[in-house]
């Protein structure tokens, strides 16, 4: 009993360290991906965004790679937000 709680104890002390790290690779993957963005469409200007546009090799990579970096993010803080007050 005194190994889980001590398991416990690292863990929570641990994860508030993960969400710094995985919430600046979210910001860096999501940066990545703004390569063709303008000001313009930032606001709905841009006709661009209208458009379909297929994601291939390393750019559905990096997309994939985003969208699974903002869920364990997610569930880490879940994870912290639950642990944390026990």
């Amino acid at each position: 009993m005194v190994v889980y709680l001590v398991q416990m104890e690292a863990l929570v002390s641990a994860l508030p360290y993960a969400e710094i790290i995985l919430s600046v690779l979210l910001v860096v993957g999501i940066v990545l991906q703004q390569r063709g963005a303008t000001l313009g469409g930032a606001f709905g200007g841009d006709n661009f965004a209208s458009t379909f546009y297929k994601r291939r090799g390393a750019e559905k990579f990096l997309f994939n790679a985003t969208i699974a970096i903002a869920v364990i993010l997610i569930l880490t803080a879940i994870a912290n937000f639950l642990l944390a007050g026990s």
